[in-house]
């Protein structure tokens, strides 16, 4: 499939710059020119590369974000909000840009309770969803997959939505390499991000925000108010080569292998291993970093160890070999991720 951005970004690299950015330097970090296409109003190469992606994630119309998935939640929730929604079910562990956007835009956020088991928190049911329209919810926001690598019961909602009349919306940051898949975000909400520089091989702040049928202009007006007007084009190039890398199947098998070999959670996302340290968790991070290996986080419980379709096996083999030599402990009654928050 071929790559509108970097095709054009490699034809017309070279040039002497009177324009931003300050340092000057000739190559792909550049601004809108007359060549380079502009973002907030794209009929070139940036319109080319969303349409693919639209393609790509069964959107009716996708936006490339270079200022992460939260630019892509501030948008979805502003699209709610003038479409006259006024209130939206946000189950209580979702990521903290959700709270600051429904702060910012005057949203008021009714909690679904999840569960937690073994200090790790659960989806929301479906009952404790339709508790939440019941009390009064317009819409619904669910991520999916969450941080330790659960689906959101996507279509059990889905169907509740359509019931209610309400829009079902999906924080899907951690779920970009899922499209194509029957548990991807796309089949089931009206809007939804995908936060590629997550768990594809693009640049750090790489996403993409989505919307289907219906929900296109709304979305429109919520990126163009929260996008930047300066965005960088190696981002934007990276993005569109990360929804067009082929999938890895052998690596996707060979990971769950992994898990059931190395006593990994038993999580439906592939790309998560979830390791339970307990109280040894600070220790066994300790001795893998002094190795060089870094994993995402350790929420005092367990270590998570992000992969892509980009992981080596040979990485894979390794971190086998070091976890083997490490000691587990016991689990505490709740872990703390700081990027889930109650509070705004």
């Amino acid at each position: 499939m071929k790559l509108y951005i970097g095709e054009m970004l490699r034809r017309r690299g070279r040039h002497l710059s009177f324009h931003t950015p300050g340092h000057k330097r000739r190559g792909k970090d550049i601004t809108e020119l007359s060549y380079s296409d502009n973002l907030l109003s794209p009929t070139g190469v940036l319109a080319e590369a969303e349409r693919d992606i639209a393609r790509i994630l069964g959107a009716s119309k996708s936006f490339l974000l270079t200022d992460g998935s939260t630019c892509g939640i501030f948008s979805m929730l502003y699209a709610l909000a003038r479409t006259g929604v006024e209130r939206v079910a946000v189950p209580v562990f979702s990521h903290r840009s959700v709270y600051c956007a429904c702060d910012v835009l005057g949203l008021t956020a009714i909690p679904v309770e999840q569960e937690e088991e073994n200090a790790i928190p659960r989806q929301p049911t479906r009952a404790a969803l339709g508790e939440a329209i019941g009390r009064g919810a317009q819409a619904v926001l669910l991520t999916s997959p969450d941080y330790y690598g659960f689906y959101a019961p996507l279509a059990e909602a889905r169907e509740l939505c359509t019931a209610h009349a309400v829009p079902l919306v999906v924080d899907g940051a951690h779920g970009a390499h899922l499209h194509g898949q029957p548990c991807h975000a796309g089949r089931f909400a009206d809007m939804w991000v995908d936060g590629a520089h997550k768990s594809l091989p693009a640049l750090t702040q790489g996403a993409v925000v989505s919307a289907a049928e219906g929900w296109e202009e709304p979305l429109c007006r919520g990126v163009r108010t929260f996008r930047t007007t300066s965005p960088s084009y190696p981002i934007l190039e990276s993005v569109e080569y990360a929804f067009k890398y082929p999938r890895n199947e052998a690596l996707e098998s060979l990971a769950e292998r992994f898990k059931r070999e190395n006593g990994c959670v038993a999580n439906d996302d592939w790309s998560k291993l979830v390791v339970p340290f307990g109280d040894r968790a600070a220790e066994a991070q300790r001795k893998l970093e002094s190795r060089g290996v870094y994993p995402e986080f350790n929420d005092g419980n367990y270590l998570m160890f992000y992969l892509s379709p980009c992981t080596r096996r040979g990485a894979l083999r390794r971190l086998a070999r070091l976890l083997r030599g490490l000691e587990r402990g016991t689990l505490g009654e709740t872990g703390k991720i700081p990027i889930y928050s109650e509070e705004p």
